[in-house]
């Protein structure tokens, strides 16, 4: 267990063998009186004093009443010497028990959930791991729902989460690293790997940038660690991979990525990703490979109408020759009341404000507020003439495609993509139809997760991996680990 993130200035202090000393400096670093859920009870085993420290609603009550009364009936020649060591070899039966003298260690222990058992005359204190966190049940991912397959998802329990994955990974190379992140909050993180399958160097490069991360703590959880280690904040495209599924965690381990677990947050980051890992989704291995190709192209159809159909439309409707005639039923017929730039930013503000009203309402009332959207505002505002039929046609045909898109991150990225598209074709038509998709293309040439081209295996071109990804192959088939990420071995026979 490594703590790499201490507090600047803070200096070692390790336990004395006077346990009134030891009790009056933690009782004031952990606020003991202050705070009423940091406990500390005054005890008395074997003739000796002790001071036991925990955090109430962490501790599990159970493993607090067997231990104590375990220790309650030793006698006094039992604690003549080397309490400590007694106790942690014989008289605490339970598994997971360590010896500390830090006390820097000792608080965030006490904080993190153990109890910690001080004894007069000791200058070690046992940190028994009895913890327990407020958890829900591992339900389905709302947002990588399946037909057929597994329905457990990860939740907000660190522990739960890397159990989760190492039923499905069973093998002994699969390692688990342990790290605390964050000068107050010590937020626990997970780096997780198969050792004889994934590039060393990229291990390296992402703990060398959590050690780095200098922050009192992380709020937002794992969003707040990708911020520090992967960059490019102000580019919409997202640079990892959120996952809820083990299933899919678990792919993506036995293909040489890494992944980032993080306390208190029920997605796992899978590191470093390409543009095409965001338009997969776990029902496409769920099927015979005929129909999982289907549903991919049907996705990817349905991805591209999302950002480039509203723009198209919206350039043929202000430059109707490069339209031909036999398609002129798309156009509007009559003159608009509205600009249709103005309808168009209209909807597009419109659709956000309606998702976060439905985020923030409660779930009974959310079939209310879809039918008070499409039937009292959206009908309306096309018969008194605010919005085009045609407008709301094919910005209906771009929303559904956004929600089409596996990612949620990327969903949103191509969002601003149409936004801007929108906005360049309303000021030079055509040109800015252009000068867009060309800009579009080169953010995504230029943009790298942790050295990883974007838009890999198109460019750097590799055809093997490209056909993968545009046809969903048989799983015999694909025998071949992803080149980009250098595993040490690449066949997966």
């Amino acid at each position: 267990m490594r703590n790499s993130h201490a507090r600047e200035g803070q200096q070692k202090q390790e336990l004395t063998h006077s346990l009134i000393e030891n009790v009056t400096f933690l009782r004031e670093a952990l606020g003991v009186g202050k705070s009423f859920d940091v406990i500390h009870r005054e005890l008395d085993y074997g003739g000796r004093k002790c001071g036991l420290f925990f955090v109430d609603g962490f501790a599990k009550d159970e493993v607090m009443n067997v231990i104590m009364i375990k220790l309650s009936s030793l006698n006094k020649d039992e604690f003549t010497t080397d309490a400590i060591s007694k106790l942690f070899h014989t008289f605490i039966g339970y598994l997971e028990v360590d010896k500390v003298r830090d006390m820097n260690t000792i608080i965030s222990s006490v904080l993190s959930g153990p109890l910690v058992l001080l004894i007069e005359g000791a200058d070690e204190a046992l940190v028994i791991d009895a913890r327990t966190y407020p958890a829900r049940s591992p339900d389905e991912p709302d947002l990588e729902r399946v037909v057929r397959g597994a329905r457990d998802g990860f939740t907000e329990t660190l522990v739960f989460n890397t159990a989760l994955t190492r039923r499905r990974l069973r093998d002994p190379s699969l390692r688990m690293e342990y790290t605390q992140v964050g000068r107050r909050s010590k937020t626990d993180v997970v780096i997780s790997y198969i050792e004889d399958i994934v590039d060393p160097e990229l291990v390296e490069q992402i703990r060398s940038r959590l050690d780095q991360i200098d922050v009192d703590g992380l709020p937002m959880a794992d969003k707040t660690i990708e911020e520090f280690v992967f960059g490019h904040n102000w580019n919409p495209f997202p640079l990892v991979r959120y996952t809820e599924r083990p299933d899919v965690a678990a792919i993506h381990l036995l293909e040489g990525h890494v992944l980032i677990y993080t306390d208190t947050s029920p997605s796992v980051m899978i590191a470093p990703t390409t543009l095409f890992h965001h338009v997969q989704h776990a029902e496409e291995y769920r099927q015979k490979p005929v129909v999982g190709v289907y549903l991919r192209w049907v996705r990817f159809a349905a991805i591209l109408a999302s950002v480039f159909l509203l723009p198209l439309w919206f350039l043929y409707a202000l430059e109707p020759q490069l339209l031909p005639d036999t398609w002129g039923f798309l156009l509007p017929e009559t003159p608009q009341m509205m600009p249709i730039i103005l309808q168009l930013i209209l909807v597009e503000i419109g659709i956000d404000v309606l998702r976060m009203a439905a985020v923030h309402t409660p779930s009974s009332l959310t079939t209310a507020l879809g039918l008070v959207a499409a039937l009292m505002i959206g009908q309306v505002a096309v018969e008194v003439g605010i919005l085009s039929q045609e407008v709301i046609l094919f910005f209906s045909i771009s929303v559904v495609g956004t929600f089409a898109t596996p990612s949620y991150e990327f969903g949103l990225a191509t969002r601003l993509v149409r936004i801007s598209l929108i906005i360049l074709v309303a000021f030079l038509h055509l040109k800015g139809m252009i000068i867009g998709c060309l800009a579009w293309f080169i953010l995504l040439l230029t943009t790298k997760s942790l050295n990883t081209h974007y838009l890999w295996p198109l460019i750097p071109f590799n055809g093997r991996a490209l056909l993968d990804i545009l046809v969903r192959n048989p799983v015999p088939a694909k025998i071949k680990r992803p080149s980009f990420l250098h595993p040490k071995d690449d066949t997966m026979e």
